[in-house]
């Protein structure tokens, strides 16, 4: 087993479609001959059968002739029940029965059995049938006796044809099967290759498809698909960490400086002032490190936590409250809704830091109930977002206004985050326009 196991894959399915082709085959033979004999069996048997009911008419109609006329091949005996010779075919024995006295008496009407053929003066095994006839008072019993020495020999010569035959038979299908084999792993191959090649780098990330439309032309291309899914993620990896890492820098160079100048002017140092300054650059870099681990865990497919059953009429309106220059649109009625309050907090938290951020004078929220769905919609009266870069602002440190300081612009990952969140609460975000301004509608499946 373990040298099988260490054959090629052509090989081990050549090994076991030959062993099956093989086993089959020598079945089919076993079969053949076995019905091929026993079909001409059946057919001796009818062809003396036939015979000895001829026979018995002549005698029910009293006009047996004697010798008895058969076909050549045959030997027909009329025995009475004394076990005396009444009659016989020209080729038959007169004096002694083909059947002895007890196989005579095991013999019922219509029954046949075998014989040597030595009995008669002919080679090879005989049937015998037997027919009863005449008056119940006196019964004659008619023997008819065909020899089977033929049906033997054609039996042996097609045994003998099969034996030759069957080696060369399989020898063939395997060569066959080798070749049909090679040509439908050859684009399997081919794959393999591809696949080995771009594991080494010396070509692009993609494998040959085969023009079949086959299992191996849609495994091509699934892998393809595959691979351009990795290659994406590790594209959005790459610059994801490189992007962390520009944002991370700034805090911690802010941080460095001032550090350095307080430690080279310890004497006009105002102790109080830098550890504002250093305060505000840690708050920034724990915000950045709190929003990248959200999304780190989110690419993971972190489990979500517990949902509970909150009221997004209240949960929206209490975070309203916390910003001045933010008005709320009360519903005037609960609006249950199943969420995890921490992610759905950060959600209100980002769209109203994000509005207040780009406001000339007014922001507003609101919820309502549309159908089997809840409504969030915060507007402001900013400048807003072109409509070609509404789906851009999504993407992770995405900044409209590069010419913005970070400090006012943020780390540019709120709305990805925002984005994120709703997808796991089954929602989902879009932007429009609020004339003048920005409209965010959040759009989340009721309880």
């Amino acid at each position: 087993m373990r040298r099988i196991r260490e054959l090629s894959l052509r090989a081990r399915l050549l090994l076991v479609s030959a062993t099956g082709m093989t086993l089959g085959l020598a079945a089919g033979g076993v079969l053949l001959t076995v019905v091929l004999g026993y079909a001409q069996l059946r057919s001796v048997h009818s062809d003396a059968m036939s015979t000895a009911r001829g026979v018995a008419a002549l005698v029910e109609q009293s006009s047996l002739p004697n010798p008895i006329p058969v076909p050549a091949g045959l030997q027909v005996q009329v025995i009475d029940e004394s076990g005396s010779i009444r009659a016989v075919s020209a080729t038959a024995d007169r004096l002694v029965p083909m059947l002895y006295a007890d196989e005579l008496a095991r013999l019922d009407d219509g029954d046949s059995r075998t014989i040597p053929g030595e009995r008669i003066g002919v080679r090879g095994d005989v049937h015998v049938v037997q027919v009863t006839a005449g008056p119940p008072t006196s019964p004659l019993r008619i023997l008819v006796a065909r020899p089977t020495g033929q049906i033997t020999q054609s039996v042996h010569i097609l045994k003998i044809t099969l034996l030759i035959l069957y080696p060369l038979l399989v020898a063939l299908l395997a060569a066959g099967l080798w070749r049909a084999l090679g040509a439908a792993l050859r684009p399997v191959d081919a794959l393999r290759s591809g696949a080995e090649e771009i594991t080494g780098g010396t070509r692009a990330g993609r494998l040959p498809v085969p023009d079949s439309k086959d299992e191996v032309h849609r495994l091509a291309v699934t892998l393809n698909d595959m691979l351009h899914r990795l290659d994406a993620a590790r594209a959005r990896q790459r610059a994801f960490v490189a992007d962390a890492a520009h944002e991370l820098r700034s805090p911690l160079t802010n941080m460095r400086t001032e550090l350095e100048v307080a430690q080279r002017l310890p004497d006009d140092t105002d102790w109080p002032e830098l550890a504002d300054d250093l305060l505000a650059d840690v708050q920034r870099l724990s915000r950045l490190v709190d929003d990248l681990l959200l999304l780190a865990r989110s690419d993971e497919g972190v489990p979500s936590a517990r949902l509970e059953e909150i009221d997004l009429a209240q949960f929206v309106g209490e975070a309203a409250e916390r910003y001045p220059d933010v008005g709320f649109d009360d519903p005037g009625k609960p609006l249950p809704l199943m969420a995890e309050p921490d992610a759905l907090a950060r959600v209100v938290t980002n769209l109203l830091d994000n509005a207040v951020r780009h406001k000339r004078s007014r922001v507003t929220a609101s919820a309502a109930e549309d159908g089997p769905q809840l409504v969030l919609v915060i507007t402001d009266d900013g400048p807003g977002i072109p409509e070609p870069d509404r789906e851009r602002v999504f993407q992770r440190f995405t900044r409209l206004d590069d010419a913005r300081a970070r400090d006012a612009g943020g780390s540019g990952l709120g709305l990805a985050i925002v984005r994120e969140l709703v997808r796991r609460h089954r929602g989902s975000v879009t932007l429009a326009d609020n004339h003048p301004g920005l409209r965010v509608e959040v759009r989340l499946p009721k309880s």
